[in-house]
């Protein structure tokens, strides 16, 4: 994020200096669960250091200069933002895949200082959306685009404001007031749109705008700094609570760090502030004059390396060793953006740096050189971010093997066609039909195979048609649908993207009042997050005792899976007629047979899926044979045991 004062106030660059090492943090190792609200941080920041200069330079010149803000805003913040766009785009040309999906419309937004609402639009998720996880490259402009807007609309409401004599802080407060309610009546179960809003995320902005009608910097009273140090150790407190998804969080973590670095930042600007001694140490001040391009540069950094090592998004995991490669680059990125592009641009204006590059040209062979190669390398990426838009898919991989997996589910047959499979029973409360006799050693004795003593042979090992098959799932099962149809011709598949376990209760509810249901029941669910108990219970009782319930296990570097796979297994251990088709134990070591999202299986992963499922179908009905062979064994062996008795 931004520093906008060419007036130094104490404190500053130490705040900006933690709030983007919580956001890095965040998105590099998993420490902090909810180190996002750095994000928050920076808009109070923003709020308050944006809305004292605009009073400073309304009072030295009796109004307030937009074009000359607006110009300054430019300054600061085009240059290290196109720096990023064009070098992170052609770096993405380069790995290619999923990493340029819907890159064109991510380059509009950076353009147009409205990435959030093309993101909202778009149907993006910041908080890693399991159904549409192709890697974003620019998903960091989204904050950016906030700060734009604000910065945009602000100065041109400012002076209306200004005229009040009293009640600006209460104007301000309101506003932010209303921004959190807004907040608070759109979140939902995904809450990006109210995290993107720029209605439902300005209340920290605009608590910086009432804390700037204070003026603490300019007052000897104000928040001490004890309180202030409190403050901000809570905000970093506030990073390792495990967030929410509902208004608890959105607004409610934000709002509550929002108010906390209000009192941080009151207690730091005050004259002769201890704290704002200890936030201007050299350290501290040397990451947060440069927050700004480190923010900018660590997200597109770390989508890009993980792509390119491990073929995933960062959303599903970031290897250490790919996090701290991300952090090098990303300081030395940004102490390359801040010095040869941001720091000229800013002190010179867009026109003399120009000017400055052309008068390399007539200088020195070391000056011309340095002058050409940065031409050349401008040019280069330039021509790499146009191959980049015309390159990119125009869906995720994930997408794709979902598609393809409806396809094959509309292409499949779906009937009820009864397969001659050995040991393909008809329904439960059908006349079992048995295998025929697999050798020529053995006779058909009145439907039974058996040996020349009379003796029943073992049972030919079962496969169990699809016609006995029925299976409720979520976009795994989807993408799996072309591998099930394979191996079971005539099962009855309803998945569906996004599904959950409480949804699937009420479709297996429904196919059971119709006496829909099949011998076998398949029900993959659950990584879309974590299952009740008692919607497990539902399920048995609707597939009943005469049926067999198959709960698949969910694969996905989610937090919630471990806890779901728990449950499925330990239901199934204490449950009888439910058994377990481990389809995450099948998959593990083979990601490579998943699309880019971790998650979702390709034609080959579907292959695997299916036989997983397959497989304990197999196995149940093979044990349930394997123990009438034995009751037969038994009966023979009492019968021939009275035969043989004179």
């Amino acid at each position: 994020m931004p520093r906008t004062a060419p007036a130094r106030l104490p404190g500053l660059d130490g705040l900006r200096a933690i709030a983007v090492l919580l956001v890095v943090v965040y998105h590099l190792f998993p420490a902090l669960p909810a180190g996002f609200l750095g994000v928050d941080v920076f808009f109070v920041i923003s709020g308050f250091l944006i809305t004292t200069l605009l009073m400073r330079e309304h009072e030295e010149h009796g109004r307030i200069r937009l074009l000359e803000f607006w110009r300054r805003r430019a300054r600061r913040l085009l240059p290290a933002i196109g720096a990023v766009v064009l070098v992170s785009a052609s770096l993405a040309w380069m790995v290619g895949g999923d990493v340029l999906v819907g890159l064109g419309s991510q380059l509009a937004g950076a353009a147009t200082f409205a990435y959030n609402w093309v993101a909202v639009a778009a149907g993006s998720s910041y908080f890693g959306g399991l159904d549409s996880s192709a890697p974003e490259l620019l998903r960091n402009l989204w904050s950016l685009a906030v700060e734009e807007q604000f910065y945009l609309l602000w100065p041109l409401l400012l002076p209306l404001v200004l005229r009040l004599r009293r009640g600006r802080v209460i104007v301000a407060v309101a506003l932010a007031a209303a921004s959190v309610l807004t907040a608070v009546l759109l979140v939902g179960a995904d809450p990006t749109r109210v995290y993107y809003g720029t209605d439902t995320h300005a209340f920290g902005l605009l608590l910086g705008v009432a804390l700037a009608f204070i003026r603490p910097a300019e007052r000897s009273r104000g928040v001490p700094a004890t309180i202030g140090g409190l403050g901000l150790a809570a905000v970093v407190a506030l990073a390792f609570v495990t967030p929410g998804r509902g208004a608890e969080t959105f607004p409610g973590l934000l709002l509550a760090a929002s108010v906390l670095t209000v009192t941080a930042i009151a207690a730091a600007v005050r004259p002769g502030s201890w704290l704002g001694r200890v936030l201007d140490v050299a350290p501290l001040r040397w990451v947060g004059e440069r927050s700004f391009g480190i923010y900018l540069w660590h997200w597109p950094l770390v989508v890009l390396l993980t792509v390119a090592t491990t073929g995933a998004s960062p959303d599903v995991a970031v290897p250490v060793e790919v996090a701290a490669a991300t952090l090098i680059l990303t300081l030395l990125a940004a102490e390359i953006s801040y010095r040869f592009i941001e720091q000229p641009v800013r002190r010179l204006g867009f026109r003399a740096a120009v000017r400055t590059v052309g008068r390399a040209f007539r200088g020195g062979p070391a000056r011309r050189l340095t002058a050409t190669t940065a031409l050349a390398a401008g040019a280069l990426v330039v021509a790499g971010t146009t191959a980049a838009v015309a390159d990119a898919p125009s869906m995720a991989s994930s997408e794709a093997v979902v598609e393809n997996g409806a396809a094959a589910l509309g292409a499949g047959p779906r009937g009820s066609d009864h397969a001659t499979l050995p040991g393909a029973a008809l329904r439960s409360d059908d006349p079992p039909m048995r295998p025929e006799c697999p050798s020529a050693n053995l006779a058909d004795d009145g439907g039974l195979c058996t040996a020349p003593d009379g003796r029943p042979a073992p049972p030919a090992p079962a496969r169990v048609a699809g016609a006995r098959v029925t299976a409720v799932g979520d976009s795994v099962m989807l993408a799996s649908a072309g591998g099930l149809i394979d191996r079971m011709p005539g099962v009855d598949i309803d998945a569906k993207v996004s599904r959950s376990m409480s949804a699937g209760v009420s479709i297996v509810d429904g196919l059971a009042a119709r006496g829909q249901l099949r011998d076998y029941v398949v029900v993959g669910l659950g990584t879309n997050g974590p299952i009740d108990p008692d919607d497990l219970a539902q399920l048995k009782k609707d597939v009943g005792p005469r049926r067999t319930l198959v709960l698949v296990t969910a694969h996905a570097s989610r937090d919630w899976i471990p806890g779901v796979n728990d449950e499925l297994h330990a239901f199934a251990d204490r449950v009888p007629g439910v058994t377990i088709a481990d389809w995450s134990g099948a998959v593990s070591g083979h990601e490579d047979l998943l699309a880019g999202d971790g998650i979702h299986p390709g034609a080959a992963g579907g292959r695997l899926y299916a036989d997983a499922v397959g497989d304990a179908i197999d196995e149940v009905e093979n044990s349930r044979a394997q123990l009438e062979y034995r009751v037969e064994l038994a009966q023979w062996a009492v019968g021939d045991t009275f035969a043989r008795t004179p």
